[in-house]
């Protein structure tokens, strides 16, 4: 198997229609495999799945467990050279996907690489990343208060980020296997850098290709209420981080 595509859902059938229609001509490919965990929906996703997808792999949870622990178990399952961790509200293409698998190809230092997301409106969304410390963190709340965008540098050549998010991460087998899992202590929030942090720990490469792009519409969960019971749950999983990795800003 070349690729193994892991998505997650919780709640959200409209974009995984969506999700899985762009992803159908894989289903012709041998050397690709969907795996679709259902994370505790109750919106009618898993009959959808079975009725319209019966070649995909499902897991079903009984309750939302968070992201990492979803996407666990779809790692799990996975039997591909490389795993593509995709949010269910992507609309991928197969130049962006292939692109991706031939960087990894020839770039075996690379453990993890990601491309342009964008709306559809084509404005990029910031993927790649710098360290998500205290600072950035205030700077980011206070925009929200105040109504300013944040002035963010949108790179146009590949380069190495501190960390790609986890909205599109393909990920080589042989990083994965030398980091382990994603930290599952960690509900929502900071488990792709985590995840980053530790594949580069262990000598890989994370890279960032805007040659390449794919639709996110980005729903951006945390900043419909500052305190909701998900962002409350954030600020806890950051504190978590902090403390794991001894660094704060």
């Amino acid at each position: 198997m070349r690729l193994s595509i892991i998505l997650i859902s919780w709640n959200s059938l409209a974009h995984l229609k969506e999700c899985l229609a762009s992803l159908s001509y894989t289903l012709q490919k041998e050397d690709i495999e969907i795996i679709w965990v259902d994370n505790g929906s109750t919106d009618g996703a898993s009959r959808y799945v079975e009725e319209n997808y019966p070649q995909i792999q499902t897991v079903t949870l009984p309750c939302n467990r968070g992201v990492a622990y979803a996407r666990n178990r779809g790692i799990e399952k996975a039997s591909g050279k490389y795993i593509l961790l995709l949010d269910d509200d992507t609309v991928a293409n197969e130049n962006a996907i292939y692109g991706m698998i031939a960087y990894m190809d020839f770039h075996p230092e690379t453990g993890i690489c990601g491309c342009k997301l964008t709306n559809t409106q084509k404005e990029t969304q910031k993927s790649d990343k710098e360290y998500p410390g205290l600072g950035i963190k205030f700077k980011n709340i206070l925009y929200t208060f105040i109504r300013r965008k944040n002035k963010e540098i949108f790179h146009t050549a590949e380069y190495e980020p501190e960390y790609l998010i986890g909205a599109c991460q393909m990920i080589r087998r042989e990083a994965l296997e030398m980091t382990g899992l994603l930290d599952e202590n960690i509900f929502y929030g900071p488990e792709d850098a985590d995840f980053c942090i530790r594949v580069r720990n262990n000598g890989f490469k994370i890279v960032y290709l805007p040659q390449f792009s794919i639709i996110h519409h980005w729903k951006r969960v945390t900043n419909r209420k500052i305190f909701s019971k998900l962002a409350c749950r954030h600020i806890q999983a950051l504190l978590y981080f902090y403390k794991k990795h001894h660094r704060y800003l």
